[in-house]
C-alpha cells in the first residue's frame, strides 16, 4: 500500500504539471491573439502612414513585413539605437516616431502586412496596409455637359471587401464608380468613404465646373428714376484662371430690343466684347451708354447705367465661347416702367389729365401699381391696394402740380418706381383778361402820347433854331 500510494502521488504531480503547461500555453495564445489583433489601414500611393506598436517597454523592438517571406524592416532599442533596411524599395521611406514606424511616400511595393515584436516574443501588433485607389477623369476644370468619371476602389489582398461609396458636394451618397455629365451642382469636394466595421477612411477630390451664375428668374425692372443693372458673373467657385484654363475664345454681350422700346432697328445688337489680351471691354458703337463693371478678377461681367430708358426694353444675353465650340450664356429680361402724361406735362388749371403707368404692355398677373400723388392733388383717395394703371382727372388744379410717383409692386415688394413732374398754371378768368387787355391798351396809349409829345417838342425846337438864324443874318446885314 505505501508503494501504491507513492505511485499515485507521482501520477498526480505529473497531471498537475501538464495542466499548468496547458494553461500557460492557452494564456500565451490568448495574449498573442488579443495583443496581435490585426488592424487595417487604407492609404493611397504617396501618402504617409504611421504604424503604432502596442509595447509598454522593450530593450529591442523589431518591425517586420510578412511578405512571401518575413523580412526585417527596422529595429530600435531603449538606448536610442536604430537601424533600417537598405533595400531600394524602402530607401529614404522609413523613420521612427517613438516606437511607431513611419512610412513616407508609400508606393505600390510598400503595401502589405506589417507587425512588431520583441526578440523571440509573440507579435505585439499586426497591421495590414491596403492600397486605396482614387481617380478622376478628366481633370478639372470642366465645362457643363462634359463627362466625368470618379473611381474609388481598394486592393483587399484577400481581406473582406469594405463598403465603398462617394459623397457628392451636397453630401448625397453615390456609387463607388461615378460616371455622369456634369453641371455646376457637381462643383466642390467629392468624398470617397471606405468603411470596414469601426474602421473608416475618407479621401477628398475637388471638382470645378466652369459656369456662369444663374440668371435671375424674373425680369430686371427699372425706370428713368432708377439705376439699371444687368447682372452676369462667373459662378462663385470659378476664377478667371479657371476660365482661361479652358481656352475661352470670346466673351460678349448681345441685345434684342422689344417692339415697345422705340428703337428703329429690332435686330440683335452686339454691345461689348472682352479683349482677352488685356482683359478690357471694347464697345461696338451700339452700347447706348451702358458700362461694363471693370471687376473681372471677381468674375463680374455686369452692365450698368445710372438711369433706365425706354429703349432699354428687351433681352440681354451674356455669352462665353470656348475654342472647343461650347458656349455658355445667360439671358436677362429688362422691363422699363414709364409714366405717360396726356396731353402733356405743362398744363393749365381746368384742363383734363390722363396719367398712364405701364411697362409698354399690359401688366403680368401678380404685379400691380400704386400711385403717390402730390399732397395737394384733387385726385380722390385710392383706398384699395391695387390702384388702376390709368389715372383720369377731368379738371386739374394747381394742387395737382408736382411729383407723381408710380410704384410697381409684387405683393408688398416694390420692384421699381417711376416719377413724373407736372407743371400746372392758373387759368385766366374773363375779368383777368379784361384787366390785362385794359392795362395793355393804357400802356399803348401812353406810348403813343409820349411819341406825339416828343414829335411836337422836336418841331418847336427846329422852329426856334430857324428864327434865331434869321435874326443873326439881319444883324450882320445892318452892321
Amino acid at each position: 500500500r505505501p508503494i501504491g500510494g507513492e505511485g499515485g502521488a507521482t501520477a498526480l504531480v505529473t497531471e498537475m504539471k501538464n495542466l499548468i503547461q496547458s494553461v500557460l500555453i492557452l494564456i500565451a495564445v490568448l495574449i498573442s491573439g488579443t495583443s496581435g489583433a490585426e488592424e487595417v489601414v487604407y492609404a493611397q500611393v504617396g501618402d504617409t502612414v504611421t504604424l503604432k506598436c502596442q509595447a509598454d517597454s522593450y530593450r529591442y523592438l523589431y518591425w517586420k513585413i510578412d511578405d512571401t517571406v518575413i523580412k526585417d524592416l527596422a529595429w530600435i532599442n531603449d538606448l536610442g539605437g536604430k537601424h533600417f533596411i537598405t533595400d531600394e524599395a524602402w530607401s529614404n521611406k522609413l523613420s521612427f516616431s517613438g516606437d511607431s514606424l513611419v512610412i513616407t511616400n508609400i508606393q505600390e511595393a510598400n503595401f502589405g502586412k506589417f507587425f512588431c515584436q520583441m526578440p523571440s516574443g509573440p507579435r505585439l501588433t499586426s497591421i495590414k496596409i491596403l492600397q486605396l485607389s482614387v481617380s478622376m477623369t478628366p481633370r478639372s476644370p470642366l465645362l457643363p455637359g462634359e463627362s466625368l468619371t470618379l473611381s474609388c476602389s481598394v486592393n483587399t489582398l484577400g481581406n473582406k471587401k469594405p463598403q465603398v461609396h462617394w459623397l457628392n458636394p451636397q453630401d448625397k451618397k453615390e456609387n463607388s464608380l461615378v460616371n455622369k455629365r456634369v453641371t455646376s451642382q457637381d462643383t466642390g469636394k467629392w468624398t470617397c468613404v471606405v468603411t470596414d466595421g469601426k474602421n473608416k477612411k475618407e479621401t477628398r477630390v475637388s471638382v470645378t465646373v466652369v459656369d456662369l451664375s444663374p440668371a435671375p428668374s424674373d425680369p430686371k425692372y427699372t425706370s428713368k428714376s432708377k439705376t439699371l443693372n444687368i447682372p452676369c458673373s462667373f459662378a462663385p467657385h470659378v476664377s478667371w484662371e479657371h476660365v482661361k484654363a479652358r481656352d475661352v475664345q470670346e466673351i460678349y454681350w448681345q441685345f434684342s430690343p422689344d417692339p415697345s422700346s422705340g428703337l428703329v432697328s429690332k435686330d440683335t445688337q452686339k454691345l461689348y466684347f472682352l479683349n482677352l489680351n488685356d482683359s478690357l471691354w471694347k464697345n461696338t458703337g451700339q452700347h447706348r451708354e451702358l458700362r461694363p463693371v471693370q471687376n473681372l478678377k471677381n468674375g463680374d461681367l455686369s452692365l450698368s447705367r445710372k438711369q433706365g430708358r425706354e429703349e432699354d426694353r428687351g433681352n440681354y444675353v451674356c455669352n462665353m465661347k470656348f475654342k472647343s465650340g461650347a458656349i455658355l450664356n445667360r439671358a436677362v429680361r429688362v422691363e422699363v416702367l414709364q409714366i405717360i402724361s396726356s396731353p402733356q406735362t405743362d398744363l393749365v388749371s381746368g384742363q383734363p389729365l390722363n396719367l398712364s403707368c405701364s411697362l409698354g404692355h399690359p401688366l403680368p398677373s401678380g404685379l400691380h401699381v400704386k400711385w403717390s400723388p402730390p399732397p395737394g392733388s384733387s385726385l380722390p383717395a385710392l383706398k384699395s391696394e391695387h390702384h388702376p394703371a390709368d389715372v383720369i382727372i377731368p379738371e386739374v388744379g394747381t394742387g395737382d402740380g408736382g411729383k407723381w410717383e408710380c410704384s410697381l409692386l409684387q405683393g408688398k415688394n416694390q420692384l421699381t418706381s417711376a416719377v413724373i413732374t407736372l407743371k400746372i398754371e392758373h387759368r385766366l378768368s374773363v375779368w383777368m383778361l379784361v384787366i390785362i387787355c385794359s392795362a395793355a391798351a393804357i400802356v399803348i396809349l401812353i406810348v403813343i402820347l409820349v411819341f406825339i409829345l416828343c414829335r411836337r417838342r422836336k418841331r418847336k425846337m427846329r422852329h426856334l433854331r430857324h428864327r434865331l438864324c434869321q435874326c443873326k443874318k439881319y444883324v450882320l446885314t445892318i452892321s
